[in-house]
């Protein structure tokens, strides 16, 4: 037998396993069409806690030289692709002059061929979601030094409110101009939890308190914070606004939270539910990124 002709016979074998492929995701996307039956009366269709369920279980049970990053990127589009025939599904994007990399972020997890707007400031796009104009939201992630933070815009007690629903990258950051840039996905769905979750909580206060007091409070309840910040209303009743990242799926039902309110000795206007969000894939999960020559010699064997 020639190298070409056993070429020619692995070549033949590939595209029989490319048509098994394709008739696969043929019938995935007709189950899929009875799930779009069952989510018809349903404002928002997109269900990020069930999107992170699949890619766990693949990333878990993968096996093999191709790279875990390029298979997460694979069902991402799978996923939006479906999606986008549930109904019209499209993302604003916070894109200021001087930065680009939110659009690759947005880019990377929600398709190449997603509808997306380009916005110039964070108070634009929570205002695209809260008009419907886009399903999800693109924004930074939060940090402590923000001097007008956009997370003051969701505490809101309507239901119909957007909440943070996902964390980006979740497969580690690719090859955009953003580098190491990280932010947060907004949308008026409620999370659910899949065991891998962190939680954000806005405390209303007409008293000045401390972060690490906060923080303590938080730790006596048995919520572990792993971030938290501060604004507060310079016009008007004075009005402090906290914001903490906990450990864990978390609800407005959940006692540790009456636990957090005694712990904390202050009364406060209230609580309010900011959403959460599926933890992004760790660097250890995905493994190390695959030298093509190795890759190469990996796929011949």
């Amino acid at each position: 037998m020639t190298a070409e002709t056993s070429l020619d016979a692995v070549r033949h074998e590939i595209d029989e396993i490319d048509d098994t492929l394709q008739d696969l995701i043929i019938r995935r996307t007709a189950l899929v069409e009875r799930v779009r039956k069952i989510k018809h009366d349903w404002r928002v269709k997109i269900q990020p806690p069930r999107e992170a369920e699949i890619i766990y279980r693949l990333i878990d049970r993968h096996s093999g030289a191709f790279p875990k990053r390029e298979l997460t990127a694979i069902w991402r589009q799978l996923i939006i692709a479906t999606l986008s025939f549930e109904g019209p599904f499209s993302a604003a994007v916070y894109m200021p002059d001087d930065q680009s990399g939110y659009w690759d972020l947005a880019r990377d997890q929600y398709g190449m061929f997603t509808k997306m707007t380009r916005h110039g400031s964070v108070r634009s796009v929570i205002e695209a979601v809260n008009r419907q104009q886009a399903v999800v939201g693109i924004l930074p992630l939060p940090h402590q030094d923000d001097t007008d933070p956009w997370w003051r815009h969701l505490v809101s007690s309507d239901p119909e409110a957007p909440k943070v629903i996902a964390r980006l990258p979740f497969a580690g950051p690719g090859n955009g101009l953003g580098g190491e840039l990280e932010g947060l996905v907004i949308c008026p769905v409620m999370v659910k939890p899949t065991g891998r979750d962190r939680a954000y909580l806005a405390i209303d206060s007409e008293k000045r308190l401390g972060l690490n007091q906060v923080a303590t409070a938080l730790t006596s309840a048995g919520l572990s914070p792993t971030f938290s910040a501060l604004w507060r209303e310079e016009q008007g009743p004075k009005a402090w606004l906290y914001m903490a990242e906990v450990e864990g799926f978390l609800t407005l039902e959940d006692p540790r939270l009456d636990a957090f309110r005694e712990s904390l000795g202050t009364p406060l206007k209230r609580v309010v539910h900011l959403g959460g969000y599926a933890e992004p894939l760790t660097a250890e999960e995905l493994g190390p990124l695959v030298p093509r020559s190795e890759m190469a010699d990996a796929l011949r064997s």
